[in-house]
């Protein structure tokens, strides 16, 4: 068994880790820390564990295996600098401190896109996991990096659930804003392009043209729909392009190319990245969802754990969605 401790344990994406790690056959949570909770039970905070668990908060952890930070942005530095992490216990960051500066004293994190760096994830002792929207524009754009057919600006639109925001209300995230409401947020200028960009250039694509990100908010509580377009310059046919799709996710146990087009509801709940991909004027289309909680954030943390730890990366993640 892995000893497992999460870090920031009230927030949503904690809540998700815990929803799935309670049913991992190969985990153990040994301690959910919280500094503002400790002493509650933890289903007081995550109603949905009523009845599942009977564990409480916790003010550090005991003895890991991992750790799970699922700290706010830029808290997970603090934490490793106040607390004594024994440098056998693998860290795994949901947030953005080791994404693009991947070095903190005597360790070295590795970028957690499975879809790119899968071997490279078995061999790590410390992950940085992409950021939700990062990963549905990643998984749609990937392909095409891949063979250097990022020729022309990049366009992408996307609306995320109001789950993405965190737990922390605030104007533009209480009930009487988002329902029935959409708005745009950080156009261009959003702090995941940096890894997108990144990650692409690592993946193939030299000389990436400009990505133009206009984020959206929706008015539901979870999911990401990314409307991803460039213009395609190249003598490559439609049917070789999604051959090309097919054949790189054939390993991924949780990508798929769908032939008709897909809706945000096929993926909430699941982890899940589903995309489609169509041709228009000279444009390539690719529509891809995930849900931000799960695939965007802790879905994908246990993907990782699994890699790490050299179980089946499926373990533990076969969730079931519902389309209605």
């Amino acid at each position: 068994m892995i000893n497992v401790s999460i870090a920031g344990g009230t927030g949503y994406t904690a809540g998700e880790l815990l929803r799935i790690l309670l049913r991992h056959p190969e985990a153990n949570i040994e301690s959910v820390i919280s500094t503002t909770s400790a002493g509650m039970q933890v289903a007081e905070i995550h109603r949905d564990l009523l009845g599942e668990t009977d564990m409480v908060f916790s003010h550090t952890f005991i003895n890991p295996d991992l750790i799970f930070l699922c700290l706010g942005h830029e808290l997970s530095r603090n934490f490793l600098e106040m607390n004594n992490v024994p440098k056998r216990c693998k860290i795994i960051d949901l947030g953005n401190d080791f994404r693009n500066k991947p070095l903190f004293k005597d360790r070295e994190f590795v970028f957690g896109l499975c879809e790119l760096n899968r071997e490279k994830l078995r061999k790590a002792g410390n992950v940085a996991n992409p950021g939700c929207f990062a990963t549905s524009i990643m998984l749609a754009l990937l392909p095409l990096a891949s063979k250097q057919l990022l020729t022309d600006e990049i366009h992408v639109h996307a609306i995320t659930g109001s789950t993405g925001a965190g737990k922390r209300p605030g104007e533009t995230t209480h009930f009487s804003y988002r329902d029935s409401n959409i708005s745009v947020y950080k156009p261009f200028t959003h702090q995941h392009l940096e890894e997108i960009r990144n990650t692409l250039i690592n993946a193939g694509s030299q000389g990436l043209p400009q990505i133009n990100f206009v984020p959206m908010r929706g008015d539901f509580a979870r999911g990401i729909f990314a409307s991803v377009y460039t213009k395609f310059n190249s003598t490559t046919t439609e049917s070789e392009v999604i051959r090309l799709y097919k054949e790189f996710y054939k390993t991924s146990p949780f990508v798929f190319v769908s032939d008709v087009p897909v809706s945000l509801k096929e993926v909430v709940n699941t982890n899940k990245g589903l995309l489609h991909i169509e041709f228009h004027n000279g444009y390539i289309h690719i529509t891809s969802i995930i849900d931000n909680l799960v695939k965007g954030a802790s879905g994908q943390a246990v993907q990782n754990m699994n890699l790490m730890f050299g179980l089946e990366e499926t373990m533990g993640l076969k969730l079931k969605g519902s389309a209605f």
